[in-house]
């Protein structure tokens, strides 16, 4: 069998399913189960992920990252509130609008902050701007951790954020793609980046850390988790065999390999930003913080790699070009990168 196409930077979505998910998908497919989640990998998966928080939250399982933060944020919100988030979040640059769809016509509102992360300035300003009835009200913070810029929140960010919502009565909301990399970049207990911070939802990424399909919607808020199983039906996310997307996380979170996997990915960025700052011509925009590299490069060496068969995004905003890591990413396809570059 052929070895397949070689491993991109593109985005970590290109990476296919890790050893450690893969294994507990075979063995989930052995035999026969009941439907609708109420298997006993389901069951195992809540139960890790409560063991992971130390919290005895509530967990669901999407398909995808979109619909877990659509659904999250809406059951957040009515249609006449508001939420705030940072200008480059994925909710509302890469979203479709779902965010909008789900909650019947929420308003996202932008704030500004340096590298990807919400200024706690920003986010009061856009909370006492305007208390009239003619305004959408302002009711739910969203924070990207780690940033789409590839930025990780420190604690003492988080908390300056979680204190401006608390004050100003905002549920706060963690869209978590890559919250795995973040806590390989922090190296503390995931109940200190999350509800005792006061984050109420998180949406905890396993599709971008070596998962096939599937991210949780984990609510430390149990009171705003009510009649979310009807929301993920209507939205046509309950899946009938829910164990097939359910047991990679098992096998994810059993074997430790959620935050393995993210910490390769972010030694692997780190690697690679410090052999690019090393070619002329080359400017690495900032250093990695979790998975991601972001750069600006020639144009005549940009259209050189693509015509070389390199896949790698114009970041959102003029912001460079990102490259990203993955689980999987070695040194074999870093080196012929690298080679590429001095060659061109």
């Amino acid at each position: 069998m052929s070895a397949g196409p070689r491993r991109q930077f593109a985005s970590d979505n290109y990476a296919g399913i890790c050893p450690e998910g893969w294994a507990a998908l075979a063995e989930a497919n052995v035999g026969h189960d009941q439907p609708y989640g109420e298997d006993r990998w389901t069951s195992r998966a809540c139960d890790l992920l409560r063991d992971l928080f130390e919290t005895d939250c509530e967990v669901f399982f999407v398909f995808n990252g979109t619909a877990a933060n659509a659904l999250a944020l809406a059951a957040l919100c009515s249609s006449y509130h508001s939420v705030i988030c940072h200008r480059s979040a994925h909710v509302e640059t890469d979203e479709c609008g779902a965010p909008e769809f789900f909650s019947n016509g929420t308003k996202i509102l932008l704030a500004d902050g340096q590298d990807g992360k919400l200024a706690p300035a920003a986010v009061e300003e856009l909370v006492l701007r305007r208390s009239d009835i003619h305004y959408p009200k302002p009711r739910v913070l969203s924070i990207t951790q780690a940033s789409e810029l590839g930025t990780v929140y420190a604690i003492d960010e988080l908390a300056a954020l979680g204190e401006v919502a608390r004050r100003h009565g905002l549920r706060v909301h963690m869209d978590g793609a890559r919250f795995a990399n973040a806590m390989a970049t922090l190296d503390v207990a995931p109940r200190e980046l999350t509800w005792e911070l006061g984050v109420d939802v998180l949406c905890f990424g396993g599709t971008k850390n070596g998962l096939s399909v599937g991210e949780a919607v984990v609510f430390f808020n149990r009171e705003l988790a009510s009649e979310f199983s009807w929301r993920c039906k209507q939205a046509g996310q309950l899946a009938s065999k829910l164990r097939l997307l359910s047991a990679p996380w098992v096998g994810l979170l059993e074997s430790g390999a959620w935050l393995t996997n993210a910490r390769h990915a972010n030694d692997c960025a780190r690697r690679l930003a410090t052999r690019l700052a090393e070619l002329p011509g080359v400017n690495v925009l900032r250093e990695p913080q979790a998975n991601a590299v972001f750069v600006d490069l020639p144009e005549a060496v940009v259209v050189g790699l693509r015509d070389r068969g390199w896949r790698f995004y114009d970041f959102i905003g003029g912001d460079g070009y990102r490259f990203m890591c993955s689980w999987d990413t070695g040194d074999e396809e870093m080196d012929a990168l690298i080679g590429d570059i001095k060659s061109l």
